[in-house]
This record gives C-alpha cells, structure tokens and sequence, in this order.
C-alpha cells in the first residue's frame, strides 16, 4: 500500500493530517489520510468544485477517532494531475484505480456528499465486491428527477454570494433564515481550520467539467441500484436546492434496507448543520 509507515504517529484532526500524492498510470492523485490503521479504511468522496480543504473537520475527526479516514482529490481538482473527466463513470474508474492500484485496497467503506455520492454509486454498482458500507449524503441517483437543474441553481446562488460578499456554499448548502445563516457562516470557517499545506484551488475549467458530468448524470437512465446490497445510511435536509431532497428518499426506496435520516429546516448541507446530531450517527455506523 501507498499509505506511508506504519510507525506514524497517530493522527485524529484532519487539520493536521499530511497532505500526499501517489502515482498510478501516470496520474498523480493528491490525498490525506488519518485515524488508526486498519485493513478496511473509509474514503471519502466530495462534492462538486470541492477539493481536500472543503471536508467539515467535525464530521472527519469524529469518524477518524475509530477509523482510517482518507480523502483524495479527482484528477483535474486540487493537486491531482490531469483534467476533469467528463463523466461521473469516469470518475469512479479513477476512483478506482487509486483505491485498488494505488492505495492497494480490496475493501472499503464509503463516505459520500453530492457529486462524490453519484460518483460512489457508480463505483459500487460496478464493483460492489470493493465496497463494505456505504454512506450517501445529499446525493441521488442516476436520472434522478430534476437533477439536471443544478447549473441554474448554482449559478444563481454563486451571483447571490457576489453581491453579498459570502461564500457561495452559505447559499449552496444552507436556508437562508437564521438558522440557516448562522449555520452556513459555522461551517465556512470551520473549512479554515487547517492553515499548513492547504490544497489548490479549484479551477474554473474544472468546475464547469464538473457541472456538465453531474447534468449527463442527471438525464442519463437509472442504474440498477438493487445490486447494492450493503448496509447504506442516507442523509440530507429537507430543503435540499441542489439535489432535491425527494431524491434521498427514492434512493431509500431503491437500496434495500437502508436508513435515511432527514433533518429538518435544512437544506443540501443538513449534515453540516447538524453535524453535532449526524456526526455520532455516521461514525456508530461505520463502526458496527
């Protein structure tokens, strides 16, 4: 495996956690990695025009206590190499080959949000024998209704955040009430927390890449989601903008005995504002 000694110190705060890269194929995938080792780590898989930094430390760090956390940059994002696919299947191909070839895993657990969770269904609808548990959090399925209508809401609240001079995920991710506000403005600064070896931008060519692929996604057929047979927890607000928090429950319909959580008065990152509720959740789960 690619994961460095084994005499490492233990590192439970992904603050601190080492910023690394391996080589498979020619491509370079940027990634950290921290909490104990084990046989079976849980990789993560981000959302759309996110690199390494944007992971909430309080999610991470809870899950790292007891697990072997790794998360990684798709090529063309961050310090990865190469271009932005342009398809999600493509994606989870990458993801797989820096999994299995590069880390040198047979087995893992998922932790999925958004565009990192389309991206783990196709993974695990072509190889399910790789993933053990998997954990999908404000995502959908392929086809899902009205997915397709993430550019304009993007957009829209990339224009919002300009003329108020806020992050674009205050707006992405968050109801713009109190709660809501308050919520939004918690989770960007946490995002800052780690202040050594940040990642690199994201870029707009990338991003724009990004958007199209989730759009294919989108309007493209369903996948055959009852072969998905491992324990899955599914999670989101209930005022999802971005990926329609119906969707969550079709997934729930779709993937036999799986759980879903809805927060309310939330949106796309119910998750994040509720992380001090989900966060236990999410680890108790990966560890049972």
């Amino acid at each position: 495996m690619a994961t460095g000694s084994t005499s490492e110190p233990l590192i439970t705060s992904y603050a601190l956690a080492p910023a690394k890269t391996l080589t498979v194929d020619g491509d370079t995938f940027a990634y950290r990695e921290l909490g104990p080792r084990e046989d079976v780590p849980v990789i993560f898989f981000v959302h759309l025009a996110a690199t390494l930094d944007n992971w909430d430390p309080r999610i991470v760090d809870a899950i790292a206590r007891t697990r072997r956390v790794i998360t990684f940059d798709q090529l063309g994002v961050g310090a990865s190499s190469g271009r932005v696919p342009d398809t999600l299947e493509e994606a989870a191909d990458d993801a797989y080959r820096f999994i299995t070839r590069g880390l040198g895993y047979d087995k893992i657990d998922v932790f999925s949000f958004s565009m990192g969770g389309m991206i783990a269904q196709d993974l695990v609808v072509k190889h399910p024998e790789l993933v053990r548990k998997l954990v999908l959090t404000g995502t959908g399925p392929r086809g899902g209704k009205d997915m397709d209508k993430v550019v304009g809401v993007t957009y829209w609240d990339i224009f919002r955040s300009v003329i108020t001079r806020s992050d674009p995920k205050e707006f992405l991710f968050f109801n713009r009430d109190a709660a809501g506000k308050k919520a939004g403005k918690a989770f960007v600064e946490r995002l800052k927390e780690r202040t050594v070896d940040r990642d690199e931008p994201m870029k707009n060519a990338g991003f724009t890449r990004q958007l199209k692929a989730i759009v294919r996604y989108g309007r493209s057929a369903p996948s055959d989601l009852s072969v998905i047979t491992q324990p899955t927890l599914i999670a989101n607000g209930d005022n999802d903008r971005m990926v329609p928090s119906v969707l969550s429950e079709d997934l729930h319909r779709r993937i036999a005995g799986s759980r879903v959580i809805i927060y309310p008065n939330s949106g796309h990152g119910g998750v994040f504002q509720y992380w001090e509720q989900f966060a236990p959740v999410a680890a108790e789960f990966l560890n049972d």
